[in-house]
């Protein structure tokens, strides 16, 4: 079994095509390989694994956390979703842009998305399951986030009703907060 990465525009985040083995029964296919993956260079320690379920138009996002940031390979296991990153890294040569894929269950495609950027997804098809490996703990209280339609970010929705939770639809634009809610660029990300 081997593992196609794609780079994306931003440094870091990048497009995963595994291997899938289908028959008339069906497939199969692992989701994740820490072996595989770091033999491509991503050495991750996936701590926790998330699975949403959302109906067609909901838009959640765009989050990170800040003192205790999450990697994040993401997967679409029912429907289809437009998946974003967004570069909210200070310190960053990209900083302010963004990358958006077409992850479904066709397609099987996922994106990889390092610590310190912020992840969003619009969800296109009736319903969408969303499989999330993360590199770090879901905290309470650390997660912050830059609003989805931020002109700043000028991120590229696909054309659809979008549905969103309070607390996203109220998040603040990137100009508006304080540079040290902000994940910095690490040294060695440079």
């Amino acid at each position: 079994m081997s593992l196609r990465m794609h780079p994306t525009e931003l440094a870091g985040v990048q497009r995963v095509e595994p291997d899938v083995y289908t028959d008339d029964r069906g497939y199969f296919m692992e989701t994740f390989h820490q072996r595989r993956y770091e033999e491509t260079g991503i050495r991750l320690a996936m701590v926790q694994t998330n699975l949403s379920r959302s109906v067609r138009g909901v838009l959640r996002g765009l989050h990170y956390q800040l003192q205790r940031p999450q990697a994040k390979l993401v997967q679409v296991i029912r429907g289809e979703i437009f998946d974003v990153a967004a570069d909210i890294r200070t310190g960053s040569p990209t900083f302010g842009r963004w990358t958006g894929h077409l992850l479904s269950e066709n397609n099987h495609r996922q994106l990889f998305i390092p610590e310190g950027f912020a992840h969003g997804f619009l969800v296109l098809s009736d319903v969408a399951d969303v499989l999330y490996h993360c590199t770090d703990f879901y905290t309470i209280g650390d997660e912050y986030g830059v609003r989805w339609n931020d002109p700043d970010l000028a991120v590229d929705w696909p054309d659809c009703e979008r549905i969103f939770s309070l607390k996203d639809a109220s998040l603040p634009l990137l100009a508006t907060l304080d540079t040290r809610l902000l994940p910095a660029v690490r040294p060695a990300e440079e």
